[in-house]
């Protein structure tokens, strides 16, 4: 199973250059992205003037290109300024994200969209403001991502322990069956057809189907707990606001239904993962937390969860 993560973090990788490649050459704003954003800050009042706006590359996405948009507000004096002077004045900001090429290998967009919206609607993560037809506007989240090294902290940790049980207790639409294993054998399917021979025995894919059919014999039972799970739980898909201590899990392109107990074992691998070192896309298993580092996480997780009076059997194999 090592080899196909390897090739999905080297895909992304991979996009993450082009992306950066494509944002150093200037802002690519679509024309219906930039209509749709004139009509948001035509309905703000505190806007000056809503086709000034200043678009800045965001930096650190994977599978999107993302924009920071923002205007400046006050209202506009009889001689067409604005009564304060420029430096003084607030700034309404927006986030828009352009949706990558060829991520359909990976995650449909379609159900990652109704998802966005779904948590929209739950208040959780950022609010949907717009769609146009590649891309979305979303709320501007005020608050920094995480690093690899806050996903260490103890303080940080169970803020997201906490945070981790509050989305696997949302009430999703849809079926409520897991997804991991199917999943799994059609990136296999769609690794091998990318892949030479050569390639494909280097990273050992003609064993992983049998790999993914005895993890599903072995950890498939009636003592699963499943729940909506966010499959990607890395720091950069962690945002907290340093003035409340409050956490935004963002990003659902993988989220789905599957055991709680393979969201929290995938995030403990996420904690020996630094996307932003020389070699993003091997994982240091040296900072794989420690059976004391899992326990605290869990009993943070447990303390404060529905799930408390349940059998914790799953919880204690991880």
């Amino acid at each position: 199973m090592v080899g196909l993560v390897a090739i999905e973090n080297q895909s992304q990788v991979a996009r993450a250059v082009v992306a950066e490649a494509v944002l150093a050459a200037g802002p690519r704003i679509p024309k219906e992205a930039r209509l749709l954003l004139h009509e948001l800050a035509a309905a703000w009042a505190d806007v000056a003037d809503c086709r000034a706006l200043q678009v800045v590359p965001l930096k650190g996405a994977m599978t999107n290109e993302v924009y920071q948009v923002r205007w400046l507000t006050g209202v506009p004096s009889a001689g067409g300024e604005a009564e304060e002077p420029r430096g003084e004045r607030e700034v309404r900001k927006v986030l828009v994200r352009i949706y990558g090429d060829g991520v359909d290998l990976f995650f449909d967009r379609e159900d990652e969209v109704r998802t966005f919206e779904c948590m929209s609607r739950h208040g959780q993560g950022p609010r949907l403001l717009g769609r146009f037809p590649n891309g979305r506007v979303e709320e501007f989240i005020h608050a920094r991502t995480l690093s690899a090294t806050d996903l260490r902290d103890p303080d940080i940790s169970a803020l997201v322990a906490s945070k981790l049980r509050e989305f696997h207790n949302l009430d999703m639409p849809g079926p409520k069956s897991v997804l991991i294993w199917d999943r799994l054998r059609n990136w296999l399917k769609t690794a091998m057809n990318l892949c030479s021979s050569d390639e494909a025995k280097e990273f050992g894919l003609d064993s992983l189907e049998n790999e993914i059919t005895a993890l599903q014999n072995d950890v498939s039972g009636d003592y699963h707990w499943i729940g909506f799970c966010h499959n990607d739980l890395q720091y950069g898909n962690i945002m907290i606001d340093e003035e409340t201590n409050m956490l935004t899990i963002i990003d659902y392109e993988y989220a789905s239904f599957n055991p709680v107990a393979y969201d929290i074992a995938n995030h403990f691998c996420e904690m020996a993962a630094d996307y932003h070192s020389a070699n993003p896309h091997i994982l240091d298993y040296s900072k794989y937390p420690d059976i004391d580092e899992q326990k605290r996480f869990l009993k943070t997780y447990l303390s404060i969860s529905a799930y408390m009076k349940q059998d914790h059997k799953s919880f204690l194999q991880l």
